[in-house]
């Protein structure tokens, strides 16, 4: 047990659901989400069109299962929580890849059954890079991107996680994704952060951390909510 603050920047409704592990383990969780979520003003398209739709967040999942009722049509999902989100709200069949948006792809392109219309429908937040579209793409896929949901900057850091940074000791922030981590730094322009540790669930999440110069930042070893937490008790037994 530590009583060392761990600010957790995840989305709700991602930021409870960590919270909830973080208290598990008898640790300090301060939620303080940096970004929220909104529906873009993006159609969502028949779905009957298509071969499958992909997933590549829960939230993309909730979302669509908002405005549509269509579920028999197969999800193809990165990670398992997003796999989870997808079973809850009924898709079948949900499949499941590990890793990132280009193991995504590839293991769409080796998993796809023989002689299905390659046609997918990608459900993402407007900031969703190309990499996905792109190895589809390659595969011989049609892929529509429609950005249903964006995710603006918070207006400000919850009261405990500003007071916590403020006090100037040390601190553990975990990031869950590259918007979340430019988010986080705006917030804290004129806070000092030499005392803050930075523990992410993958390279592309990190990536603003690392270039803002920040020189104690823990990777997760496989870009899921799983490796996240093992890097981050990895991380406080190391202390």
């Amino acid at each position: 047990m530590t009583d060392l603050p761990i600010i957790i920047t995840r989305t709700e409704p991602g930021t409870a659901q960590t919270a909830e592990a973080l208290k598990a383990r008898g640790l300090n969780a301060i939620l303080s989400p940096v970004l929220t979520l909104a529906r873009s003003d993006a159609p969502l398209p028949a779905l009957s069109g298509f071969g499958g739709i992909v997933f590549t967040s829960a939230n993309g999942v909730r979302f669509t299962a908002g405005e549509s009722e269509v579920r028999d049509l197969p999800a193809w999902c990165v990670g398992p929580a997003t796999a989870s989100e997808a079973l809850r709200e009924g898709y079948s069949p949900v499949h499941q890849s590990s890793g990132d948006a280009t193991d995504l792809a590839h293991y769409i392109a080796h998993h796809w059954p023989a002689g299905a219309q390659k046609r997918l429908l990608h459900v993402a937040n407007s900031a969703a890079r190309g990499v996905l579209r792109e190895a589809l793409e390659a595969e011989g896929f049609e892929v529509t991107y429609v950005p249903l949901y964006h995710a603006p900057a918070a207006p400000a850091l919850f009261p405990d996680a500003a007071a916590a940074l403020k006090a100037g000791q040390p601190a553990i922030v975990l990031i869950h994704s590259s918007k979340g981590a430019q988010a986080f730094l705006q917030l804290c322009k004129g806070v000092d952060l030499s005392q803050v540790s930075f523990v992410a669930i993958s390279q592309q999440a990190a990536q603003p951390v690392l270039e803002a110069g920040h020189e104690s930042v823990i990777i997760a070893a496989h870009p899921d909510e799983a490796h996240l937490l093992e890097a981050l008790d990895q991380f406080i037994a190391g202390r």
